[in-house]
């Protein structure tokens, strides 16, 4: 009889692993938290990072916290998509968070809607693509990378690691956007205090005739000769992230410096310039870095390449989601500090600043607008500090 009764108990065991999936499983969540990401075609790194948090607080679907929905590829011709997944969020009675990895167009009115009929749900934005105002007038916190201090921090972070030179590579497109603009103003300002040479060179625009192989091969072709103008003792920096494949693996092969990619991850160029599998280590961007530095080393590239250790998106993703958790539980609030110690939490060793928005053009401070950002890795060297180092005030204003 006992053999028989272990016998069931073993059985109902196993039950329950299947029915609650992963081999976990989960009490009844007291609260539910929504998130919306793009798809593993659209935006891989911030469904990592949805990954993640049901990793640890369990999917919605198996008694976990977690609940994941994604927003369309085609996001800027199906809004009414956006806005439907997530209000649909808000329909579940124990949600509590909704958390829009990348605040594309819709998400304001999204929001909006989730308000009226449920004005307890904390609505959270990261990356937003719609203005600050207006992303602001609705969301109780927004989180964005700050390019404004990135303006400054690159060329000291280049300096650091042996440029003299500091090229900015663009095209008429991008400098037209408000902030591309106002980063690179900051740049040249700060090249020229800190005794760095800034120059500007304009590349294709990869949606112009010549399309994404043109805009590639016009770099890979360039390279060589921009180090043969300006030496080897040159950093550079490009807008778009096409031609940041091949920007790297010229660097790689002839010299000069790369501090990190605009899209600072170390999933944007490098794999692709050193042609590495990272299949194995997805998500894992500790093991990822060490593998691509692996590389670097063996290339001879050690101290000239870097980038952040942990994706932008994926860190907001889940920064958002535990910040979001904490705050539901009372044990945090929506700050700058309490959002860095969220990340901290999450994502183990991670180096992490920020800030509040400021307006440019008005000078005021939004408080539910905050502006982050990590240090610099630079393989084969480690991490150069740049959290620790305080932007001048001075900078903040140049538009």
């Amino acid at each position: 009889m006992k053999k028989a009764g272990s016998f069931v108990l073993m059985l109902a065991a196993v039950a329950l692993v299947v029915l609650c999936g992963c081999g976990v499983s989960y009490a009844a969540a007291p609260f539910h938290i929504g998130v919306m990401t793009g798809t593993v075609s659209q935006q891989e790194d911030e469904l990592r990072g949805a990954e993640k948090l049901m990793e640890i607080y369990g999917d919605e679907a198996h008694g976990g916290m977690v609940k994941h929905v994604t927003y369309p590829d085609n996001f800027m011709q199906e809004m009414e998509t956006t806005i439907s997944q997530i209000v649909g969020l808000a329909d579940d009675p124990k949600m509590k968070v909704i958390i829009a990895s990348t605040a594309v167009p819709g998400t304001t009115e999204a929001f909006r809607r989730v308000k009226e009929k449920r004005p307890d749900i904390l609505c959270l934005a990261g990356n937003s693509q719609e203005d600050p105002g207006v992303i602001s007038s609705v969301a109780d916190l927004t989180v964005n990378a700050n390019d404004i201090y990135r303006g400054y921090l690159l060329p000291v972070a280049a300096k650091k690691m042996g440029a003299k030179n500091f090229v900015h590579i663009s095209f008429p497109r991008h400098m037209s956007y408000e902030l591309l603009s106002r980063r690179r103003n900051i740049m040249e300002a700060t090249c020229k205090d800190i005794g760095v040479n800034f120059h500007f060179e304009t590349a294709p625009d990869p949606v112009s005739d010549v399309g994404v192989a043109g805009a590639q091969q016009f770099i890979l072709e360039k390279v060589p000769a921009w180090l043969e103008k300006y030496g080897k003792e040159t950093a550079f920096f490009c807008t778009n992230d096409a031609q940041t494949e091949p920007l790297i693996r010229q660097i790689v092969n002839y010299g000069g410096y790369f501090v990190e990619p605009d899209y600072a991850s170390p999933l944007m160029g490098y794999p692709g310039a050193l042609g590495l599998d990272l299949t194995a280590e997805k998500g894992n961007f500790p093991e990822i870095v060490k593998k691509i530095e692996e590389v670097i080393k063996q290339k001879g590239a050690s101290g000239r390449l870097g980038t952040w250790v942990y994706s932008h998106p994926y860190v907001v993703t889940a920064g958002l989601g535990e910040l979001g958790k904490r705050v539901v539980e009372g044990k945090a609030k929506l700050t700058v500090e309490d959002f860095i110690a969220a990340c901290k939490g999450i994502t183990p060793g991670i180096k992490v600043n920020g800030s509040r928005y400021t307006d440019v053009s008005t000078g005021v401070e939004r408080t539910n607008y905050i502006m982050v950002y990590q240090d610099t890795y630079v393989f084969g060297k480690g991490y150069l500090g740049m959290t620790e180092i305080e932007v001048p005030k001075k900078y903040l204003s140049i538009k």
